[in-house]
């Protein structure tokens, strides 16, 4: 049997597990950068067409991202990351979504488990603001909001229905895929869906930006939004500690490379000698760009079966493809998998 692994005990999981964009602004005066940074975020606002529950379901707390003032909390990531193994990425033989059990499943022994909702429901609570509920639903199912998206650094309008819901997806920082390839083979199967509903682990963002990534690790892919990064990196350390995975070399040397930009200057493995100063550039003062707003369709029409060769009869056939979830528009989607119509299916 595996060896047990507590996914609460890394020493950084107190600030690290959700991230909530923290807006900043390098001031130069003489020869020092000071920062201010925006306090973190409060609680969502939730709204709700009816009377809200007598128990709503508890919710994951979000912890301060890294910022370029936050070194202490850069070198702890660093000095984490000098404890996990380096080896090659093993085959992806054997790779199947449902060896990290049912999607979103709220059977789990990690926070969030059993509160009745299902794991996406919790994120969507979780990161986006002004919510809306739906009724009947426990104070569950999340009708509409708004995400402060970490990865591109626009605000998107969330839509619950058929064409909208893909606008906002859940991300696992760490890539169910890849995490197989680097020690998940080894772990239990009650392990694998803590990891895979692991709150640590996922952060609500823009669709096509998580598209994009795919199940690229951190010398593969990294996001826009280069204000998260250190934050980014620093969760993917965190969960692959916690479940005692391992990283490529290339992947390592990324990850030294973004949190050094951070202000990371703990000694690395790497290096030739005991102590290290850092070398990072500070990060250059950048035009403010207001963030785009998403404007879902004025009129939502029913999805329409993606034009493919891709054909999955079901949906246990298409997460034995590693294809789940669909979403309306990728080869493979079909309206009759989609069973509460919006335009997610085999969630």
């Amino acid at each position: 049997m595996p060896e047990s692994v507590p996914p609460r005990a890394h020493p950084v999981s107190r600030w690290l597990l959700a991230a909530p964009v923290a807006a900043f602004t390098l001031v130069v005066a003489g020869c020092g950068i000071s920062q201010q940074t925006a306090a973190t975020p409060p609680t969502p606002e939730i709204t709700s067409a009816v009377a809200a529950p007598t128990t709503d379901a508890p919710l994951p707390t979000p912890s301060p991202v890294i910022t370029v003032a936050s070194a202490p909390a850069a070198d702890d990531a660093l000095r984490t990351l000098n404890t996990l193994a380096v080896k090659g990425r093993a085959p992806k033989t054997g790779y199947d979504r449902d060896l990290f059990g049912q999607a979103w499943s709220d059977d789990v022994t990690v926070d969030g488990g059993h509160n009745g909702c299902d794991t996406r429901n919790d994120i969507l609570r979780r990161d986006l603001t002004g919510i809306t509920l739906k009724p009947g639903s426990n104070g569950c199912a999340v009708l509409s909001g708004t995400l402060d998206d970490p990865y591109t650094g626009t605000t998107i309008r969330f839509v619950r229905g058929q064409g909208t819901s893909s606008a906002v997806q859940i991300d696992h920082v760490v890539a169910l895929s890849d995490a197989w390839q680097k020690g998940a083979q080894q772990l239990s199967p009650q392990q694998r869906i803590d990891f895979a509903n692991d709150p640590r682990n996922l952060q609500a963002v823009d669709g096509p930006t998580n598209q994009k990534k795919g199940a690229g690790d951190a010398a593969t892919w990294l996001p826009p939004n280069r204000g998260y990064r250190c934050t980014y990196v620093s969760r993917q350390v965190e969960v692959k500690a916690a479940y005692r995975l391992w990283m490529t070399q290339a992947e390592k040397d990324a990850i030294i490379r973004v949190l050094s930009s951070c202000g990371a200057t703990a000694p690395t493995t790497t290096e030739r000698t005991a102590t290290r100063t850092s070398t990072a550039t500070p990060v250059p003062e950048t035009t403010y760009t207001p963030p785009r707003l998403y404007a879902p369709p004025a009129e939502t029409t029913p999805p329409v079966d993606a034009p493919s060769s891709a054909y999955y009869a079901n949906c246990s056939a298409a997460r034995a493809a590693g294809a789940a979830p669909l979403y309306a528009g990728q080869p493979g989607y079909r309206a009759k998998l989609d069973r509460d119509g919006d335009g997610v299916a085999c969630e």
